[in-house]
């Protein structure tokens, strides 16, 4: 008996829908399946998804401006770009991005999303916590980086010094 046989669903439930990798064939039957209760699915693409605390957008004020930078006329002349301001803390988020004003919106908003998740939790954050991974990390390089220069350095210098002693002894021996 073949595999494919083992597992032999009813036409309603036969669909095609896409699953995120890693699950395991009793988590995939249970998405497909109606009636039995959905087992938590991580989201594709994040290895988690930190919870980010939500915007009130009663709480938010948005303002569109002329852009600015490189771009000439069609940057300087269009109020493409968003400047969104969180009332309650202050804090003000300028998002000039992409010549859309939606697209520049959304990622206003996240921005600002991140921001006041951090100015709230502050070293709780998730968004702390990855900041602080990463300059850890390219500090970490950084002295790496550093360690081979200087180990290449004085290997360098023990070669120069080597071959200088092996050119005294050949010409004191001649």
């Amino acid at each position: 008996m073949s595999i494919s046989g083992l597992f032999q669903f009813p036409a309603s439930l036969t669909r095609l829908c896409t699953v995120p990798r890693g699950l395991g064939l009793w988590e995939k039957l249970t998405l497909l399946s109606p009636g039995i209760a959905a087992t938590v699915v991580q989201m594709a693409g994040k290895k988690d998804c930190p919870a980010l605390l939500p915007l009130d957008e009663n709480e938010l004020e948005e303002q569109f401006v002329k852009g600015h930078g490189p771009g000439g006329q069609a940057t300087n002349k269009t109020s493409n770009c968003v400047v969104l301001k969180h009332i309650p803390s202050g804090i003000v988020v300028k998002c000039h991005q992409t010549r859309s004003v939606d697209h520049n919106r959304k990622l206003a908003r996240k921005i600002l999303q991140e921001k006041v998740d951090v100015f709230y939790n502050g070293e709780n954050s998730p968004i702390y916590k990855e900041k602080r991974e990463a300059a850890k990390k390219k500090q970490d390089r950084k002295k790496r980086a550093k360690e081979t220069l200087e180990k290449k350095k004085l290997l360098k210098q023990l070669w120069e010094s080597s071959k200088n002693s092996t050119e005294k002894v050949i010409t004191d021996s001649s």
